[in-house]
């Protein structure tokens, strides 16, 4: 088998393990239904990170880059998301709460 063939895979590998991983990191977020302030700082810094990637793998002309940091961003956005709707949800709670005379 050539070894080109196989080198060229491995950009393909390597961005599927990204985007499962991605997954289970959106899993794990939604099981927990995190709110965690360090998760959403950990989604911002690799949103940001994808974005050079995408500009870099784009003018380097890298498709594989290119999905993997696309997608990457997509589900990352989806994570920002759901952890801000968390912590606004959980803020209402917390200052209807606050607010009540009796129990209830």
């Amino acid at each position: 088998m050539d070894d080109s063939n196989n080198i060229k895979s491995i950009p393909y590998t390597a961005t599927s393990l990204s985007v499962i991983g991605r997954f289970i990191f959106m899993y794990l977020l939604y099981r927990n239904k995190s709110k965690n302030t360090l998760s959403l700082i950990f989604c911002l810094l690799s949103t940001c990170s994808s974005s050079l990637w995408i500009f870099y793998s784009i003018n380097i002309n890298d498709l594989p880059m290119i999905v993997r940091s696309s997608t990457e961003i997509l589900l990352l956005l989806l994570s920002i998301i759901y952890i801000v709707k968390n912590k606004l949800h959980i803020s209402k709670e917390h200052s209807s709460t606050q607010n009540q005379v009796l129990p209830t």
